[in-house]
């Protein structure tokens, strides 16, 4: 455990999702990424978990956050990185390097949307993957993680 027995759990949000609440609410919903974060939070604590937070707009900051993770520590990871999750070797290189388990979590059904959209990246390394369930998605994504961590899975990368 990353902190004296508390199991943390890092919720990493990428590109345009600081804009939840105002995009088509048909694909992404209606609450925000404050909101989001407070529903998931509530959840992931019901668990046993501390949840920390960070959303960014710039790759670079997202990988060094993902740095972070990989050398201070963390029990496991949720991470949707918007649409880099499409094409961004970096990130994938980076999360590679996270040694818990991680789940893949997109609010829309990205595999009914543009064909561009229909490939991840970083699929391989995610011991989990929610999509096409808003933030129900995010709230299952703990649950799978929990009981992962439960039986004694995700120790290391060959977790996933």
């Amino acid at each position: 455990m990353a902190d004296g027995g508390v199991k943390v759990l890092w919720l990493l949000h990428g590109a345009n999702l600081d804009m939840l609440g105002r995009r088509d609410p048909a694909l992404y919903g209606s609450e925000t990424l404050t909101q989001l974060e407070r529903r998931v939070t509530r959840h992931a604590e019901s668990r046993g978990f501390e949840v920390r937070t960070f959303q960014t707009n710039f790759e670079g900051e997202f990988i060094e956050q993902l740095h972070e993770v990989a050398v201070g520590g963390g029990d496991a990871v949720i991470v949707n990185p918007g649409a880099w999750t499409h094409y961004s070797y970096a990130i994938r290189d980076a999360l590679e390097l996270v040694p818990c388990p991680v789940a893949e979590v997109h609010l829309s059904a990205i595999a009914e949307r543009e064909e561009w959209r229909r490939t991840s990246v970083i699929a391989d390394l995610a011991a989990v993957r929610v999509f096409g369930k808003g933030i129900d998605g995010y709230l299952e994504a703990v649950d799978r993680l929990a009981e992962l961590l439960a039986a004694g899975q995700g120790d290391d990368n060959d977790g996933r």
